[in-house]
């Protein structure tokens, strides 16, 4: 076993290398593995030989990882059984912007796992960046609105992106309704069926071991400005402001102009590591120091994902009602 640092592509801020863990297949090192999540919030285990999705799933209980059932998702995954998913559904040439996964949840994964079973032609990184980094590099002025109000997601669902099933796992209305008392999600029903959302988080967080300040949130990348400009006027001429698949605003209720969410995504880019994939690789990262991305891609590429070590983290859910959102 020997442990390598690659140098991102390219060279970001600081000193953001990846740990790049080389085995000779056999038994997962869990023990190195997880010192090295404390030490640098990421590891790519290689030289694994992942080859199925129950190989992912092997790994998580060699990790003592228990998994999370898929819940609240904005895009529509595979399941694969044992807690493994497929890769979001999301277009090849479309990149995915840098999120930690489910920071809008009251329960969040600690750990989110990826293994590479077939490896594009090109791209298809799975990119990550540092919270705690971005966080230091974000004006004092956009971190500080964010830290006193929050941010605040807002979700319609109806007949465009996730079915009420894949999000909740249940179309049943009063199951759902529980659902949303249970994790702090003020809820309504619409006359036309619809479900719409609002949930209010903290966008600062405190991790709970080491209580390092990070930058904890998917403000920006589920914006209504994500979606491709003519879905989203045609959503807004067809259903009006306010009932677009998602969006998201300050704590308080007003809109993140443009400007905010440029900032944010410049400094992802400039805090951004990445390795290209190898078939039978395992990325493992600490879901709360480590925000993750996918890029556009060509060629078959088939990854895929297991979420778990549940997290409640202090001051994440705000007390009180959201505040409806200024249209």
């Amino acid at each position: 076993m020997t442990l390598t640092h690659h140098e991102p592509v390219p060279a970001a801020t600081g000193d953001p290398r990846l740990p790049v863990l080389q085995v000779d297949g056999g038994t997962l090192p869990a023990a190195r593995i997880r010192e090295l999540l404390d030490s640098a919030g990421a590891v790519l285990v290689r030289g694994l030989g992942l080859a199925s999705p129950a190989d992912l799933a092997r790994a998580a209980r060699d990790l003592g990882v228990t998994p999370m059932p898929e819940r609240e998702g904005f895009t529509s995954r595979d399941d694969l059984g044992d807690g493994v998913h497929s890769a979001s559904h999301w277009p090849a040439d479309e990149p995915m912007c840098m999120h930690h996964e489910r920071s809008y949840a009251a329960e969040v994964p600690g750990i989110a796992m990826f293994g590479c079973l077939t490896a594009p032609a090109s791209g298809g990184a799975t990119a990550i960046s540092d919270a705690a980094a971005v966080l230091a590099a974000l004006p004092a002025e956009l971190v500080e609105r964010f830290e006193t109000h929050g941010w605040l997601l807002a979700r319609s669902y109806r007949d465009v992106g996730v079915t009420l099933t894949e999000a909740f796992g249940t179309e049943d209305r009063a199951a759902v309704s529980a659902y949303c008392d249970a994790q702090a999600i003020t809820h309504e029903w619409l006359p036309d069926g619809a479900l719409h959302t609002r949930q209010l988080r903290a966008a600062v967080v405190r991790h709970p071991r080491t209580g390092a300040r990070l930058w904890f949130n998917q403000a920006a990348f589920l914006n209504e400005r994500t979606l491709d400009p003519v879905v989203r006027e045609y959503l807004l001429s067809l259903y009006g402001p306010g009932s677009l698949p998602f969006s998201t605003y300050h704590g308080d209720g007003e809109p993140i102009d443009e400007q905010a969410i440029g900032v944010i995504n410049e400094v992802y880019t400039a805090h951004t590591v990445r390795e290209p994939w190898r078939a039978g690789d395992l990325l493992v990262l600490d879901n709360l120091r480590t925000a993750h991305s996918r890029e556009a891609y060509q060629g078959e590429r088939e990854v895929v994902a297991l979420f778990g070590d549940r997290v409640r983290l202090d001051g994440h859910v705000p007390p009180g009602t959201p505040p409806r959102p200024a249209l």
